[in-house]
């Protein structure tokens, strides 16, 4: 029987046309351990003093492997508690060294700060002597990094800080780093693709300085949604982990619903809202990718085909649901994949509430990436407190930030990966009561597919994240720091190359043994035991003959006056940032990272802060300032590109029995936006588009791609007038379903499709990674190509509509408004090309 919630979800059942499943989730006991004996009985009187007199077991037999010295990732559900067992290794090290001159000191990593701000709460409301926890983030005033420095004892930070500030200067913290005794990477799987592996390598460089100073840390990993964690932690870190997956903590019973909104008459139905396109930059710093990974791109040869009717959109959905629920006294959050959508949708809600209790309106706001810190921490604080009832967010809020108390959460549209999903789903019923979570279908491939394949999410293992730091466009540049950092030697070179790296074995006298298992050789290492096969060996000689490294008998040395550190920017995001001033007052709105300012805040463009609306008057590229003035207007804007791509090099290739050839390999990606739509507001419907003069950028990257001989082409019925848009559909549909085999989301990816290609002579159709080198993504779809394609075609062959949509052929980000598209002609195209 469904539950309480879900009947408000449903509206009583006015609204249970749209469940496609409801999965329901059992409630699970607490099995419990003992303390073990060698935690010191300050740090177990803590923990009492808290309400925690019995750990679960998972978390006795995490702390026990973390003392053994063992590098452990702990692998269990949200609120698990896996905080405790990186905190009590961390507290009984402080507490038998409180006394000492160089008292033990541990470092804690977060992918976001709103995470890391609410664990150094958590961390400085524990009463234990010696305890000294800080801040160090862009967030902490000059003062406060100044007292980290000095007397913090536990480091709270974010692996962008180490890059750029503390690695470099790593002699100004001689104190954190000889006497660092645990390194903590929280929310472990954020940390997959370039930024992933980015991170991977920050992470070797940190050892790298901390055995410098004669440490041996132990790494502690935490995840609820990490696939394979031991081999995947080890890839993250380069050396040998144990993984605790038992989860013994308690859990409500819940309820998780699929969601499809409704088919709309047309386009002008009068609740038409269109789902906003997800923006690159609107989530997480980790994901904040390179605008030269559109959707697609193809040359507009046919006229525009009509489309089916649009379904109702995630935003009118989920303000009706958020809206019952804010009335009826739940406490709720709704995730969405942009800032813009986060706005439309706590705009949305307010409108609906103030017309049933505008007294609640105050208890609705949004939250994003893009606002002043000092923003971020005071809605934070309120929805702590319950002074916020209802929250609409990007992914900022999906990590273990402790929101006690929530009834509700709502997607509103697929996050990205498995992982994400499980994660962001798991922040309802975190006090123990009844939960529930919904997933809302956007009109997409993906979307439609997964509420109608239950299975896609209940029955499938979180996806692995892809990370590759030899990654040569990763990895040279961690080579220049390492290198400034200390000279590099041929000793290093297995620590760079490796997905593990030998490590020596440590002992100390304050505790447990700290032995740790020696693991095996790396994987790349040269089998003649030499370092000159090694790929880091190679760069390091490109990067001398460049004159960025000179070579001394002691080792290569960073040869530039400027930081080595500033020449990579882990986050992929281009560097830099565009800061938004209102004209009139001169007031800093936020930021914009730089990858993404083509696309949105180029003149023109319309902001939304905080409900808020703004115009970009000017876009200063030079100075990284876009100067915007607050406007109402009826509409939307979207930036529109052209993409060109050619082939620099394949790397491996295969025949299907069909005749196509699929291959994969490197790329060059040129694209540039040359104008902007606008739409209006509740239908969709353009209004105009004005011509843009911005420069084009060009992505060196790795892409899978195949070729459809002409006599296939001519099997599937397909003529020379409807192959671009066949090739054009297939395309879209594919992009949109390679997050299922490669671990990415739609916006990690791009694509290119063509008629006849000027490299290959016929009809091609890439796929590419959106970052410069590749992330992965691409080669996992080379390697899953039959599966993936036979579900792009399941995805053709099962969509209700007669002539391509949303939920199949129509993509959101499509640089030539999804114009040609030929669903007919796609499915027949991959039919025959599957036989």
């Amino acid at each position: 029987m469904p539950s309480a919630l879900t009947d408000l979800l449903t509206r009583f059942g006015e609204r249970a046309d749209r469940v496609t499943n409801i999965e329901s989730i059992p409630q699970r006991h607490a099995v419990t351990g003992d303390w073990p004996d060698w935690v010191h009985d300050d740090v177990t009187a803590v923990f009492a003093g808290t309400g925690i007199t019995k750990p679960y077991k998972h978390q006795v037999e995490a702390v026990n492997s973390i003392a053994s010295g063992t590098d452990t990732v702990v692998a269990t559900g949200t609120s698990s508690g896996k905080s405790l067992t990186f905190l009590v290794p961390i507290l009984d090290s402080i507490a038998r060294t409180r006394d000492r001159v160089r008292p033990a000191t541990s470092i804690y990593l977060a992918p976001t700060k709103a995470l890391s701000h609410d664990q150094l709460t958590a961390a400085a409301s524990l009463p234990l002597r010696g305890l000294r926890p800080a801040a160090f983030d862009g967030d902490a005033s000059h003062a406060q990094k100044d007292w980290a420095r000095r007397w913090a004892n536990l480091l709270f930070t974010n692996p962008d800080m180490l890059h750029r500030s503390v690695l470099p200067a790593h002699s100004r913290y001689a104190r954190w780093f000889k006497s660092l005794r645990f390194i903590v990477v929280d929310e472990a799987h954020r940390y997959r693709g370039v930024f992933g592996s980015h991170v991977a390598l920050v992470l070797r460089r940190l050892l790298r300085i901390a055995e410098h100073y004669g440490a041996q840390p132990v790494v502690i990993g935490a995840s609820a949604t990490m696939s394979e964690p031991a081999e995947t932690f080890a890839r993250l870190t380069g050396r040998r982990a144990a993984a605790i997956t038992d989860d013994c903590s308690p859990r409500a019973a819940g309820e998780f619903i699929l969601w499809e909104p409704p088919l709309l008459p047309g386009s002008d139905a009068t609740d038409f809202m269109p789902s906003p396109s997800p923006d690159p930059a609107d989530a997480d710093p980790a994901a904040a990718r390179d605008a030269a990974a559109p959707d697609d791109h193809q040359l507009p040869t046919a006229a525009p085909l009509p489309v089916d009717a649009a379904r109702r959109s995630t935003i009118a959905e989920a303000a009706d649901m958020l809206t019952d629920t804010t009335c009826a006294g739940y406490r709720s959050i709704a995730f969405i994949a942009s800032r813009k959508g986060t706005e439309a949708l706590a705009g949305a809600i307010r409108t609906e509430v103030e017309s049933i209790a505008p007294e609640l309106t105050k208890t609705i706001a949004a939250y994003r990436g893009g606002y002043l810190p000092e923003e971020r921490r005071m809605l934070e604080t309120a929805l702590r407190s319950g002074k916020l009832r209802t929250v609409a967010s990007t992914n900022a809020l999906e990590l273990g930030i402790d929101i006690s108390g929530l009834d509700v959460v709502v997607m509103a549209g697929w996050p990205g990966t498995l992982a994400a999903l499980w994660q962001q789903a798991g922040r309802a019923g975190r006090s123990g009561q009844q939960w529930c979570a919904v997933l809302i279908a956007r009109d997409d491939p993906l979307d439609t597919y997964v509420v109608h394949h239950p299975e896609a999410i209940f029955d499938t293992p979180v996806d692995a994240g892809v990370i590759n730091p030899a990654n040569p466009y990763v990895l040279a540049g961690h080579l220049l720091a390492a290198a400034a950092e200390l000279p590099l030697t041929a000793d290093d070179f297995p620590r760079f190359d490796a997905h593990t790296h030998p490590s020596a074995q440590h002992s100390t006298a304050d505790g447990p043994s700290t032995h740790r298992p020696t693991s095996d050789q790396p994987e790349q290492a040269d089998e003649r035991g030499g370092a000159s096969s090694s790929q880091t060996a190679q760069l390091v000689s490109q990067l001398t003959e460049h004159g960025m490294l000179r070579a001394r008998p002691t080792g290569w040395f960073w040869t530039k006056a400027e930081s080595a550190a500033a020449l990579t920017d882990i986050r992929g995001s281009g560097g830099g940032q565009i800061r938004l001033v209102e004209q009139e007052t001169g007031q800093l709105l936020g930021t914009v990272d730089d990858a993404s300012a083509h696309t949105q805040t180029h003149t023109g463009a319309i902001y939304v802060h905080q409900g808020v609306e703004y115009q970009v008057l000017d876009l200063d590229l030079d100075s990284s300032v876009a100067m915007v003035q607050q406007v109402t207007v009826d509409f939307t804007t979207q930036a529109q590109s052209t993409t060109e791509i050619s082939i620099v090099e394949t790397h491996d290739q295969f025949a299907l029995p069909s005749g196509v050839r699929v291959f994969t390999g490197t790329v060059d990606v040129t694209d540039q936006v040359t104008s902007f739509v606008r739409k209006q507001k509740r239908t969709g419907v353009r209004l105009g588009e004005f011509e843009l003069d911005l420069p084009a950028r060009t992505l060196r990257t790795t892409a899978v791609w195949w070729t459809a001989p002409e006599g296939l082409i001519a099997d599937a019925e397909v003529d020379a007038a409807d192959l671009p848009g066949a090739v054009h559909a297939a395309e879209h549909c594919a992009i949109g379903l390679l997050p299922l085999f490669a671990g990415c989301d739609r916006w990690d990816i791009g694509g290119v499709s063509s008629d006849r290609h000027a490299d290959t002579g016929i009809a091609t159709v890439f796929v590419h990674d959106g970052q410069p080198g590749g992330a992965g993504f691409a080669e996992r779809g080379f390697t899953e190509f039959r599966r993936w394609w036979q579900s792009t075609l399941d995805t053709l062959d099962s969509c209700e509509c007669a002539n391509g949509c949303p939920s199949c052929v129509q993509s959101p980000k499509c640089g030539n408004g999804n114009e040609p598209l030929d669903k007919d002609a796609a499915r027949r195209l991959l039919l025959q090309m599957l036989t």
